[in-house]
């Protein structure tokens, strides 16, 4: 370990898999205290088991639907307890939807996405904010998506809710400043990454993963989708003190496909 984060306090939403996974053993690697929340608390607590095999007492598992605001409160309280306080907040929960076009569309699936990808990000700042304040310098990370920056068919709840992320990312990044709390608050944009947020395109592709992954990166320059490690070493990079004077940034994690 290098200790990037060293003495750090971190909470991950949607931590169990996918890029949360990743980040959690990054961060955990590089010697920070980890907080692993996720709607299945089962896996949160298995990770957790799996990380402090290897490194003794550096992860927490914790239930957690983000969309309630009050199981927010009662979640951070646990991690500060646990973790002796919390100076990173990475809001990474979220969930993609079925491709359906305007006139399919329901309000049962902004709704979802509205509650799970945007509502839960201001619940997290809300809540966890006291502690950041208390712990800095500290760092928010709000994981948006390049869908944010470039719209998509099909995707209109994706797109509106994950460009939420955005700019609500930037309103706390100046709030932040403008009271001197010494918060961070930067925002991540992946573009396609192997985790299960791409099955509706591979099921698109009649199951056929490599398939589907071969038809997403050909508008990529680099020519391949990503690794939930590309999103893991930015949100590393923003956890630490490296990025100290780095706040109301996006970062593309997207092969070139936002430069063409």
């Amino acid at each position: 370990m290098t200790g990037r984060v060293a003495g750090k306090k971190a909470l991950i939403t949607g931590g169990a898999g996918g890029l949360g996974r990743s980040m959690a053993w990054m961060l955990a690697r590089e010697g920070a205290k980890v907080a692993i929340t996720d709607v299945d608390g089962e896996a949160a607590r298995g990770l957790a088991a799996e990380i402090n095999a290897e490194i003794d007492g550096a992860a927490f598992g914790f239930d957690h639907d983000v969309a309630d605001e009050d199981q927010w409160a009662a979640v951070i309280a646990q991690a500060v307890a646990a973790m002796g306080g919390l100076s990173v907040l990475v809001n990474n929960a979220g969930v993609g939807g079925d491709l359906v076009f305007v006139e399919g569309d329901t309000a049962a699936n902004w709704d979802r996405q509205y509650q799970i990808n945007l509502r839960s990000v201001m619940f997290g700042c809300k809540h966890a904010m006291p502690h950041l304040r208390d712990a800095a310098p500290a760092s928010i990370v709000n994981i948006s998506s390049i869908a944010a920056l470039a719209a998509g068919p099909g995707m209109g709840a994706y797109n509106a809710t994950k460009a939420g992320v955005w700019m609500y990312t930037k309103t706390i990044a100046l709030e932040a400043a403008r009271a001197e709390w010494n918060v961070r608050c930067n925002s991540v944009h992946p573009v396609f990454i192997k985790t299960p947020i791409l099955d509706p395109f591979v099921a698109k592709a009649g199951g056929d993963e490599g398939m589907a992954h071969q038809k997403l990166a050909r508008g990529i320059p680099l020519k391949r989708i990503g690794e939930p490690d590309d999103v893991a070493y930015c949100v590393l990079y923003l956890a630490s003190d490296e990025s100290k004077f780095v706040t109301g940034s996006e970062f593309k994690i997207d092969g070139g496909m936002t430069a063409q």
